[in-house]
């Protein structure tokens, strides 16, 4: 492959997703404004004008944001590959770092300094959302320490974590052959296990407090759908979500018998004992269908088919000439080629994005299905409304939008098709 062909292929894919991006957006922006002065009939008289409206100026904040971290982000990319900026790093560290750090250490080096300077770059858009964009609509409830401490302990356990997977695949490599991409995944496959195992008691109580869900009447509700839906869990927690945010969930987390179950204190705040128990039956829909295996297991054959890609460009000189980088003849460009890919990736992939949205929109009516047949859809319903109101999503998105990008149905789309799910079991 040429290096001309990779150039054009990559900024090809980077003009149109961003057209596309653009174009997407501005819809959005158009269709939320346009019916922002008037609550939807199927909803009137349930959500107020005034929520319906801060969920509108809500989400044209948000889309406004999103056009310019949009456009930082471009241009962060192009400066890392067409302008230049990943060779000259490369070529500092063989000049500076290789005498001291040795071949091995120079691209662990290069994927740490990359990393750094990225996480610095997007640090200030990442204040802005936090302390502006949800501040100013009454969902930020964090303090600039704690906002610090979690990106130190963000760090640490990226260090912990990644600098060990990210040195075992550059090892791979180097010495296992030209199926090195095949070890890779396997060993990356081991890696997000792993990681899945430890996330609910190692992981996540650095960042939040968990305390058991207290002895009562929605403990035993909630104990007797998980009797009755043959689940077992290891424990019932409640979540500090309201030291950082406003916003309301719930959510399963771990592996096997070492799954646990998650409210946020902000969702037991907002939600009736039933409503909860219906919020839960959904969640228990997901693993009814098996959609989180099926999720793993079909990001888990994406990457294999990434790494087997991989595999290949990394052996084309023009897949490094082509993103701005000139491989070097006497150091190995296992870091450069990682990285480039890495890069190059995200604007190919923007285009099946409708596939996974759709498949994902697909699981969120059938876990609705289930919770209907488990508990009141009633109760279903009102849990939603509430946390569309609370949560200021839009009851009134553009269709192709929505169709693009929403991993949920629609509230108009949803709500329908659990009115139906009512009446058929009436």
């Amino acid at each position: 492959m040429s290096a001309s062909t990779v150039t054009l292929l990559f900024a090809s894919a980077l003009l149109a997703s961003l057209l596309l991006r653009l174009w997407l957006a501005t819809r959005q922006a158009r269709h939320v404004a346009q019916h922002r002065g008037a609550v939807p009939a199927a909803f009137d008289g349930i959500v107020t004008l005034a929520a319906h409206q801060r969920a509108a100026d809500y989400t044209l904040d948000k889309l406004r944001f999103g056009l310019v971290t949009l456009a930082f982000g471009a241009t962060v990319l192009l400066g890392w590959t067409l302008l230049g900026g990943l060779d000259a790093l490369n070529g500092w560290l063989l000049a500076h770092a290789r005498p001291w750090l040795g071949e091995f250490g120079t691209q662990l080096a290069l994927l740490g300094a990359f990393v750094a300077i990225g996480g610095l770059l997007e640090l200030p858009l990442e204040a802005w959302s936090t302390f502006r964009l949800e501040a100013r609509h009454g969902f930020n409830r964090t303090t600039p320490a704690v906002w610090l401490a979690d990106q130190a302990k963000g760090v640490a356990v990226g260090l912990l974590l990644g600098a060990p997977i990210a040195a075992l695949v550059l090892w791979l490599m180097g010495a296992a052959g030209g199926l090195w991409w095949l070890a890779a995944w396997g060993a990356w496959v081991g890696f997000n296990l792993l990681v899945l195992v430890l996330y609910p008691t190692v992981i996540a109580p650095l960042f939040n407090k968990f305390t058991p869900l207290e002895d009562g009447a929605l403990k035993a509700r909630v104990e007797a759908l998980m009797a009755r839906c043959g689940f077992a869990a290891k424990g019932l927690f409640v979540m500090d979500g309201s030291r950082r945010s406003a916003h309301a969930n719930a959510y399963f987390t771990g592996l096997g018998a070492a799954k646990r179950v998650v409210f946020f204190d902000t969702l037991l705040a907002k939600l009736t004992p039933a409503e909860v128990e219906a919020v839960l039956a959904h969640e228990l829909g997901h693993f009814r269908h098996r959609h989180v295996t099926k999720r793993i297991a079909m990001m888990f054959a994406l990457s294999l088919a990434g790494l087997a890609l991989l595999g290949w460009l990394s052996q084309q000189p023009g897949f490094y000439a082509g993103l701005g980088v000139t491989p070097s003849l006497d150091a190995q460009n296992d870091a450069l080629a990682l990285l480039l890919f890495g890069l190059a990736g995200p604007p190919f992939a923007f285009f099946v994005t409708p596939w996974f949205a759709g498949l994902s929109r697909r699981h969120e009516f059938e876990a609705d299905a289930y919770a209907c047949a488990q508990t009141d859809a009633g109760d279903l319903r009102a849990a939603l409304l509430k946390l569309y109101e609370d949560n200021a999503a839009t009851l009134t998105p553009d269709a192709l939008y929505a169709r693009f990008y929403y991993s949920h149905p629609p509230a108009a789309e949803r709500l329908a098709a659990m009115a139906t799910a009512r009446a058929t079991a009436a």
